[in-house]
C-alpha cells in the first residue's frame, strides 16, 4: 500500500525507537473512542504496540490495556514510558493473551504489516464474541495547502498513498480479513476519520518524519538530499518558518466486530 511495506521495513523501526517515541503523534482522543464504542467490555488489546502511542491513549481513556510488540527496541522504549502498562513480546500472528480474553484489538499505524492470513483467525481467537477490531492510522490532512506541499517534496518513501485521507479510504477498503474461515468471523468493516493535530517546530517535524520506515533504511546521501528537500520546503512556507505550529492531522478507524456464534436451534 505503500513504500513502508516493502519486505524489511517492518523490522527497520528499532532503529529509531527512541526518535519514534519522542516525535511520532498519538491519536485523536475521539477516534478511540469510536472505535472501541460497540466493545462489549473494557479489555482492551493494543496489537503492535510501538513505543505505545496508542497505548497512552488508551490508558488515558481509562480501560485495561495489554500491549502486544513484536520489536525489542520498540517494546523497550514502551516500557520505559508508559511502566504501569502491561506490555507483552508478541506479534499478531502469535499473540500472547489466552482465547476469549479482550473486548477490542486496537492497532495504530500498524494493520497493514500484519500476515492476515494467519493474523486473522489469531485476532479471532482472542477476541470475545461481539468484540471489536479496529486499525487506526494517523494521515497528513493534505486539504491544507502547506500539508500537500510538503507531500509533493518529501516522495513517498515520506509520505505514502496511505498517508493522506481520500488515499486512505481507498487503501483500506482493500484491507480485509482473507477469504476464509476467518472471515466469516467478522462482520463489514466501516470507515471513519477524526480531527487530529500535533505541535511541531520544522525540525521536530523533520525529526518525525526521519521515523518512517522508508527514511530509516534509505542510503545516507538519499536520506540527506530527502530531509534537506523537506526543511527547505518549511523554511519557505509563512505557516512552519518559524516557531510552534499544529501539523494538521486526520486520525483514520478502519473497524468491525468479532460476530457472536450461532445458536444452534436444537440448543435452545
Amino acid at each position: 500500500m505503500d513504500s513502508d511495506e516493502h519486505p524489511g521495513h517492518a523490522s527497520s523501526f528499532g532503529l529509531a525507537a527512541v526518535a519514534y517515541a519522542e516525535h511520532r503523534p498519538d491519536y485523536a482522543p475521539a477516534a478511540v473512542r469510536w472505535a472501541l464504542e460497540a466493545a462489549p467490555g473494557r479489555r482492551v488489546l493494543d496489537l503492535g504496540a510501538g513505543t505505545g502511542k496508542l497505548t497512552g491513549t488508551l490508558l488515558a481513556a481509562g480501560v485495561e490495556v495489554v500491549a502486544v510488540e513484536p520489536d525489542p527496541a520498540m517494546l523497550a522504549e514502551l516500557r520505559r514510558g508508559l511502566p504501569r502498562a502491561r506490555a507483552l513480546a508478541g506479534s499478531a500472528e502469535a499473540i500472547p493473551v489466552p482465547d476469549g480474553s479482550v473486548d477490542a484489538v486496537l492497532a495504530g499505524n500498524a494493520m497493514h504489516w500484519f500476515d492476515l492470513a494467519v493474523a486473522g483467525p489469531e485476532i479471532a481467537r482472542v477476541l470475545a464474541p461481539g468484540g471489536v477490531l479496529a486499525g487506526l492510522w494517523n494521515l497528513m490532512d493534505d486539504q491544507v495547502p502547506w500539508v500537500a506541499g510538503l507531500a509533493g517534496v518529501s516522495g513517498s518513501a515520506v509520505i505514502g498513498p496511505r498517508d493522506t485521507p481520500a488515499a486512505w479510504r481507498t487503501a483500506t477498503t482493500g484491507l480485509h480479513l482473507p477469504k476464509d474461515g476467518s472471515a466469516a468471523r467478522f462482520g463489514g468493516p466501516e470507515q471513519r476519520t477524526f480531527p487530529h493535530g500535533q505541535l511541531r517546530t520544522a525540525d521536530s517535524l523533520v525529526a518525525a518524519l526521519a521515523t518512517r520506515a522508508g527514511v530509516i533504511v534509505m542510503p545516507e546521501p538519499e536520506r540527506a538530499a530527502t530531509l534537506a528537500r523537506i526543511r527547505g520546503h518549511l523554511a519557505a512556507t509563512p505557516a512552519t518558518a518559524v516557531g510552534a505550529f499544529t501539523l494538521p492531522l486526520l486520525t483514520g478507524v478502519l473497524r468491525t466486530h468479532r460476530l457472536r456464534p450461532a445458536v444452534d436451534p436444537e440448543e435452545q
